[in-house]
């Protein structure tokens, strides 16, 4: 694996990596996102439907708590998940914890970590883990990791406590690493940890740069548990440790503005979940990314006669982890509304659908309803992380985030940036 880098500049970086997998025959356009699985499978999504779409990311993410259980039956299979799942030409990379889903906190102990699937609480040693890593055989993964820690909330001491684990850890598995055939060829990418202690982020960053790593897995900047402007001084306080020819993946942000904010930090890639967490809310996604908007719709937005929409509904108490780039197809306003979700979206749902379809099969609770908005929110974040990079290549990365931040609207005005949406 190899990344060349064709733009670095304040911070953002653009480039490919190349040569992945275990034939080296696939590469993957940075900043980008991952597929997101369960099980091997996307969320609402058939193998075949999920192969009508156009360029998909290169890499899929498969959370090792929603295959956990299953750990036996790939033993026995002796292949891999990948071909256990019909993964087929794809680069399988194998996260420890579901990005989706809540992780409680309070059960990591000093030699085992908690894993929670769908059977309930797993405790991995190191050498459990690993043997878990050599059953499912993907091609990247990340060392077993203590982020029990969050903003706030977490002493000092503990913080330091889960950066000398997760060093530890990462230790035990490079060892047991070179010693599991299954694994030959498979990148093993290090975890940075340090919770919102900038010493703390920095020394496990140094630390973790120091083994033969493959890259970085930054966790503890999930959504919801730091705050923006802090996730973005320790992010590029940890970036300035890593070397510059190993990629960066963060956990847990997914949101628009949160992932542009993250690019100018130095991340090269994100987790591909949240078009799944805004299918689950009968959502469709509906911000404008586009840095060259086509003539008519430019005309319409100066005049101030923008097409909708993304307008946040403040009295929709049972949405309240609903952002503001999103629509939500529940509501009854959409019952006579015939546009496509977003007017110049080539998916197969905005091509042949309508809102009021899409709110009537969630209304009926249609297992349809899902499909469809399945398809569209994937497209439409792939060609996000389209438009990002040809933003950098362009040098239009402000413009792009004036384009994103300016084209959603809550019940109170336009969400500005460093504005946050109140809910």
């Amino acid at each position: 694996m190899k990344l060349e880098l064709s733009r670095l500049a304040q911070g953002t970086r653009l480039g490919v990596l190349s040569g992945l997998g275990r034939l080296q025959e696939h590469s993957l356009e940075v900043p980008g996102c991952l597929l997101y699985t369960r099980c091997g499978s996307v969320p609402h999504l058939t193998h075949d439907t999920l192969n009508t779409l156009d360029h998909l990311p290169a890499v899929t993410q498969l959370p090792l708590a929603t295959i956990a259980e299953h750990q036996e039956i790939l033993e026995a299979f002796k292949e891999g998940a990948a071909t256990f799942a019909g993964l087929h030409h794809t680069i399988l990379f194998c996260s420890l914890h579901d990005p989706a889903a809540p992780c409680p906190m309070g059960y990591n102990t000093n030699k085992t970590v908690s894993l929670w699937s769908s059977g309930g609480r797993l405790e991995l040693t190191v050498s459990k883990y690993m043997a878990m890593q050599a059953a499912v055989r993907p091609d990247w993964y990340q060392s077993l990791a203590d982020g029990e820690t969050q903003q706030g909330s977490t002493s000092r001491k503990r913080v330091h406590k889960s950066v000398d684990r997760s060093l530890a850890y990462l230790d035990e598995c490079l060892l047991l690493h070179q010693k599991t055939p299954e694994l030959a060829g498979t990148e093993l990418f290090g975890v940075v940890e340090g919770a919102d202690v900038r010493e703390e982020r920095v020394r496990s960053a140094r630390e973790t740069a120091k083994r033969p790593v493959g890259g970085f897995i930054l966790d503890g900047f999930q959504s919801g548990t730091m705050d923006q402007e802090l996730r973005g001084q320790l992010i590029s306080a940890v970036t300035a440790e890593l070397p510059q020819d190993k990629p960066r993946l963060l956990q847990g942000v997914g949101q628009p503005d949160e992932v542009l904010a993250c690019v100018e930090a130095g991340v090269d890639l994100f987790e591909g979940f949240f078009p799944f967490l805004v299918t689950d809310r009968g959502c469709a996604l509906c911000f404008k990314y586009s840095i060259d908007p086509d003539p008519e719709s430019a005309v319409q937005e100066q005049n101030g006669v923008a097409e909708d929409d993304c307008i946040r509904n403040d009295s929709q108490e049972s949405q309240e982890q609903m952002t503001c780039f999103e629509m939500n197809l529940n509501e009854k306003r959409y019952q006579d509304d015939f546009r496509p979700l977003v007017a110049d979206c080539g998916c197969y749902c905005c091509q042949n659908h309508n809102r009021a379809y899409l709110h009537h099969l969630l209304v009926t609770k249609e297992l349809l309803a899902g499909v469809l908005l399945m398809l569209h929110n994937v497209t439409h974040y792939n060609n996000f992380f389209s438009n990002i990079r040809k933003a950098l290549a362009t040098n239009q990365l402000q413009a792009l985030k004036s384009r994103v931040l300016g084209g959603v609207r809550t019940g109170k005005g336009s969400l500005l940036s460093g504005e946050k949406e109140r809910v």
